[in-house]
């Protein structure tokens, strides 16, 4: 005797005589309001996330925030802050939102500020691009080795990476040319007053 079937063969066999019920199969779960993460146009999609920590000369720890465009990489903003609260989040989004327009949707993680955990539901939209205090460096997540400076000192640097980025530094995904030459800012303005939430 060589033994049982394997149960996959069994299976095979009772479906053949219609001894099997088949069982359909579930779409998987989306949420409505998911855009996916291909675009076709600057402001379908923004991208928004912390990108690490690091101490400054002063001892304080600057956490980088960086809002960017998915479609032509380019780097709306990268602000160094001293906390990842919404408090200290929610400005920054809010000066994006005035000077650029409001996307058609953000992508962030689940992480602090974008998602309260105790009712998991979106606060804050967030992404990173991080920059670097030498704007000539390929790490931009974090000071230069061995150098130190003072939040001001470091949000300049940041400014500087992110204007090398944007208009000088060219970008594979956009065949060479630099992200300002693709980026336009969105034509939904910020309103001065907020609808209420539906």
């Amino acid at each position: 005797m060589t033994g049982w079937p394997a149960p996959s063969t069994a299976a095979d066999l009772l479906a053949r005589r219609g001894l099997m019920l088949r069982r359909r199969r579930r779409r998987p779960h989306q949420h409505p309001g998911v855009v996916p993460p291909t675009t076709a146009a600057p402001n379908d999609l923004w991208t928004a996330d912390f990108k690490g920590q690091f101490r400054t000369g002063n001892g304080v720890y600057c956490f980088p925030l960086t809002i960017a465009d998915q479609h032509t990489r380019f780097l709306l903003t990268c602000h160094g802050l001293l906390s990842t609260q919404t408090v200290t989040a929610r400005p920054v989004f809010e000066r994006t939102f005035r000077g650029f327009g409001l996307p058609r949707a953000i992508r962030t993680d689940n992480g602090v500020p974008f998602c309260d955990p105790g009712r998991a539901r979106p606060v804050v939209p967030q992404c990173v691009v991080d920059a670097p205090r030498d704007p000539a460096s390929a790490d931009p997540s974090g000071p230069a080795a061995g150098e130190w400076s003072p939040c001001a000192a470091q949000q300049r640097a940041f400014d500087l990476f992110r204007r090398e980025y944007n208009t000088v530094r060219p970008h594979e995904w956009l065949n060479q040319d630099t992200p300002a030459s693709r980026y336009a800012p969105s034509r939904r303005p910020y309103p001065g007053r907020l609808p209420p939430l539906e």
